[in-house]
C-alpha cells in the first residue's frame, strides 16, 4: 500500500483529551468535561493541521484497575462518527482497537461505514490489549489474544478489500456473503504495539505501525526490526511510522508541568521532534500539558502555527 502520511515532512497527530481519562495521564479539569470540549479539541486539530485525532478502546475496566485508569472510556466508533461530522478533513484513527473484543466482520463493518460517513478518512488502528481481567468480562481467552488478533486483521483486510470476502483461519470462515456500504479507498491498518510480537504482526500485517510505550531512545532499534521483518516477509510496500513523544508544552511555563515535559521555544521542540524524523519516523503523537480547555487549545494554535511549520526543515 502506498503510504498515506505526506511526503517531505514530519505529520502530527493527537490521542484526545476527555475520552479518556486514564487517572495516569488525564488533567483534573477532564472530569468535568465532554462532548462540546471533544467537538472543540476536534475542530482545533483541524484548524492547526493535525493529520489525525485519535480515540481509543476499552469497553468496562475492571476492579482494580479502575483506580488507576479510572471507568471514562469514550466508544472509539461512536466518538469518531460523531467528530467526523462535525470535521471535513483531520483523519479519524483508533489507537487502538482491540481486535480480540468483537467479531472481525463486526470491525469492518463499523469501520467500513464510519468510512462512507466521513468522506473516506478513516484509520484502522489496532491492537491485542492489555487488561486481562477486561478479556474475562467479555469472555475471550487473554492468552490467545495475539492469535485471534492476527486472524481477525486478516479477516478485516479481506473485509475492506473485497464486497465478498474469502477468507479461512483457525476461528473464521467468512465466504459467500457480501458486506457494504464499500469504502472510498483502501482503508489503512496501522498495527499497534511495541513489543516483539507487535513488531512481527505490523511488518506482516499492516500498512502502519504504532509504538504504544517505545521509549525515544529505543526506537532506531525497533524500526531496524520492523523493517527486517518485513523484508523477510515479503513486504515490499511502504509502512508507515509513528512515535508518541514526550508530552509538550510550547514556550516557558509559569507553573510546574512536570519534570519529563518537553517545553521551551518553538525552534527548540521542533528540532527534538525532528530527530524522530532522522529515524524514520513519519508521523508523531502529541500531547500537551495543560489546566483547562482553552489552555489546550491555546497550546494547539502555538503548535499549529509556530512549531509545525519548522517540522519539514
Amino acid at each position: 500500500m502506498t503510504s498515506i502520511v505526506p511526503a517531505g515532512q514530519l505529520a502530527y497527530g493527537m490521542q484526545l483529551q476527555v475520552q479518556s481519562q486514564s487517572r495516569m495521564y488525564a488533567e483534573p479539569w477532564e472530569a468535568d468535561a465532554g462532548r462540546d470540549a471533544l467537538v472543540a479539541i476536534a475542530r482545533k486539530a483541524e484548524e492547526t493541521g493535525f493529520f489525525y485525532i485519535a480515540v481509543c478502546d476499552h469497553v468496562a475496566i475492571p476492579k482494580p484497575f479502575d483506580e488507576r485508569m479510572g471507568t471514562t472510556w469514550y466508544d472509539t466508533v461512536a466518538t469518531l462518527g460523531y467528530l467526523g461530522a462535525v470535521t471535513e478533513r483531520v483523519h479519524l484513527l483508533s489507537h487502538v482497537f482491540v481486535a480480540a473484543y468483537r467479531h472481525p466482520l463486526v470491525t469492518a463493518k463499523s469501520f467500513m461505514t464510519l468510512d462512507e460517513l466521513t468522506g473516506g478518512r478513516v484509520i484502522f488502528g489496532v491492537g491485542t490489549g492489555h487488561v486481562e481481567g477486561e478479556f474475562d468480562l467479555l469472555g475471550v481467552d487473554f492468552k490467545a489474544r495475539g492469535r485471534i488478533t492476527d486472524e481477525a486483521i486478516d479477516v478485516i483486510r479481506a473485509a475492506f478489500d473485497d464486497e465478498y470476502p474469502s477468507v479461512d483461519t483457525e476461528s473464521f470462515h467468512v465466504h459467500d456473503a457480501g458486506m457494504a456500504p464499500r469504502p472510498r479507498a483502501r482503508i489503512p491498518i496501522w498495527v499497534g504495539g511495541s513489543s516483539k510480537p507487535a513488531l512481527r504482526r505490523a511488518a506482516r500485517r499492516g500498512d502502519g505501525w504504532l509504538p504504544q510505550g517505545t521509549p525515544r531512545a529505543d526506537m532506531p532499534a525497533a524500526i531496524a526490526y520492523l523493517r527486517d521483518e518485513r523484508a523477510r516477509a515479503g513486504r515490499e510496500d511502504a509502512i508507515d511510522i509513528g512515535a508518541i513523544t514526550e508530552i509538550l508544552y510550547v514556550g516557558e511555563p509559569t507553573w510546574d508541568v512536570g519534570a519529563h515535559t518537553l517545553h521551551g521555544k518553538p525552534a527548540a521542540i521542533a528540532d527534538s521532534l525532528r530527530e524522530f524524523g532522522a529515524m524514520g519516523v513519519d508521523h508523531v503523537q502529541v500531547r500537551f500539558r495543560n489546566r483547562s480547555l482553552d489552555e489546550l487549545l491555546d497550546q494547539m494554535d502555538a503548535f499549529g502555527t509556530e512549531v509545525a511549520p519548522l517540522l519539514s526543515e
